[in-house]
């Protein structure tokens, strides 16, 4: 109970999304694990400013060395060529923080900040991702970098606390373009002369820029075709899926008896055979539930007539006086009543055969040896009538079937019963059991009237009754034949009926059973 409870916690758990949506994330959650790349991509644009920071902090105290022994042309100069080469901006500021010289003003300028107002929807797709990774990664933020009014040290932070120091310092800033400004303050000599250094690392931006919009659109592309084909492998399990749900619903509704189970004989996977299996078992229930229809429309058909019968008899003997007049009424009351009582037992039979069958264990047994205990059995109990029952079996090994011995008896004695009420009260009838391929037969044959050919199958519909003449009416309730073709049909044989082979008269009922395996 525990574990069905458990199955059904499953069951309802999965149950919470469609199909279609559980496919979509399946496919598409790899897709965004990948994109967890550009969040890495954001810890190595630090780590390039980390190393660019140190090379900014090397690069100042070596200039400052060069600077300091120099005179002032030659640090003109040096400004000037450093600058150029390292597409840097060089200021030097004396003791008292103004401006002695500027590269930028000494030549023409080693780079250009980028004017945004020029830039393309490539550059701003680029910069809204960065600031759109500087919100979910929770970046620290960066002061924007502007060039000061007052040219003075004391514009600068990292100036100002370089000269407090006496160390060199390391600022970053943060362009409009969202490109990084890094900027170096150191002092030069021991006079109290400061140097800054501004470099625009446009190429750490466009490293880290170029890998995430690749990655992002490249993961955009993916995850489009993952989805349309999520979507598409979807719809080949989602909808003939539903179609067959459908079908079911109707189905169970029973508003429409003809609703037509897509088969989806175009599919040879596992989506097509269960359609055509489910539309199988629903053929199969529906033959079975008009099988139960009809067999109750029958019951109450042949149980009518005796019940009527019984009722006319019982509402008429208060009414007689005369005693043999009533004899006859309660002995067609008995009559009746036992009647009755043989539909009842039979049908009772009947309505079980297909249910006691699924649940027995088939055994191995010899058919012949069967047939041969249930003859002995009839002769001692005296059911034959002064019929004779000659049992003709070939000189070899045992004649096994699979089977549930106790409704392959009922079958047999149901043939035997059958044989035995049609051939006259000197007859003899036949019985021979032999092995043909991988079946074995048993054949019961008579020496009564014979069946017509057109009606060899009506014997075997429920309550049908041709019985001879003179056989008191309401011995047989015209379903053992049924029964055993039911039971016959059950063992994977069959049940037939046919005219005798040696050409005599009479019938000849045919069981057909799979012979077991060896």
């Amino acid at each position: 109970m525990a574990e069905a409870k458990r199955s059904g916690e499953q069951l309802s758990a999965t149950g919470r999304f469609a199909l279609t949506g559980r496919i979509l994330a399946v496919n598409i959650l790899p897709l965004l694990i990948m994109g967890g790349g550009l969040f890495y991509l954001d810890s190595y644009r630090t780590q390039l400013i980390n190393e660019r920071f140190k090379l900014a902090r090397i690069e100042a105290q070596i200039t400052a060395e060069a600077l300091a022994g120099a005179t002032r042309e030659r640090q003109e100069a040096l400004l000037v060529q450093i600058g150029k080469e390292q597409r840097m901006r060089l200021r030097t500021f004396d003791a008292k923080g103004k401006l002695t010289a500027d590269s930028f003003a000494l030549a023409d300028p080693a780079f250009r900040f980028n004017d945004i107002s020029d830039d393309d929807w490539n550059q701003r797709f680029s910069v809204w991702l960065d600031r759109t990774m500087d919100t979910i990664v929770s970046a620290e933020v960066v002061q924007d970098y502007q060039e000061p009014e007052a040219q003075d040290a004391d514009a600068w932070p990292e100036l100002a606390r370089a000269r407090e120091l006496g160390l060199s310092q390391v600022r970053l800033y943060d362009w409009r373009d969202g490109t990084p400004v890094i900027t170096a303050a150191v002092p030069v000599g021991l006079q109290g002369a400061t140097l800054l250094t501004v470099r625009n690392a446009v190429d750490i931006t466009e490293s880290v820029r170029t890998a995430r919009s690749a990655l992002f659109l490249a993961m955009l592309v993916v995850m489009a075709a993952s989805a349309a084909l999520s979507l598409f492998l979807a719809r080949t399990i989602v909808t003939p899926l539903r179609l067959l749900a459908r079908a079911a619903v109707r189905v169970k509704q029973g508003r429409d008896r003809e609703v037509e189970v897509p088969r989806l004989p175009q599919r040879s996977d596992e989506i097509g055979l269960l359609a055509r299996a489910v539309s199988d078992m629903t053929g199969a229930l529906r033959q079975r539930i008009d099988a139960v229809d009809s067999f109750a429309a029958d019951v109450a058909h042949e149980i009518k007539n005796p019940l009527a019968s019984l009722r006319n008899a019982v509402d008429t003997l208060p009414r007689v006086d005369d005693p043999e007049l009533r004899q006859q009424l309660i002995a067609i009351a008995a009559h009746d009543v036992r009647r009755i009582d043989r539909l009842v037992t039979e049908i009772a039979a009947a309505s079980r055969v297909d249910a006691e069958i699924s649940r027995a264990t088939l055994e191995r047994m010899d058919l012949a040896e069967l047939f041969a205990n249930l003859i002995r059995s009839r002769e001692d109990r005296g059911l034959n009538g002064g019929r004779r029952i000659a049992l003709d079996l070939p000189g070899r090994g045992p004649l096994k079937v699979m089977g549930v011995p106790t409704q392959l008896e009922r079958v047999a004695e149901n043939l035997l019963d059958n044989a035995v009420s049609f051939s006259p009260p000197d007859g003899v009838v036949r019985v021979g059991i032999r092995q043909s391929g991988r079946q074995i037969v048993a054949e019961v044959c008579d020496e009564g009237p014979g069946i017509a050919p057109d009606a060899r199958e009506a014997v075997f519909r429920r309550f049908h009754s041709d019985r001879p003449e003179g056989e008191s009416f309401g011995n047989h309730s015209g379903l053992g034949l049924a029964i055993g073709r039911a039971i016959a049909e059950a063992h994977d044989g069959t049940l037939t009926a046919d005219a005798r082979p040696d050409g005599a008269g009479g019938a000849c009922l045919r069981l057909t059973l799979p012979a077991a395996p060896a």
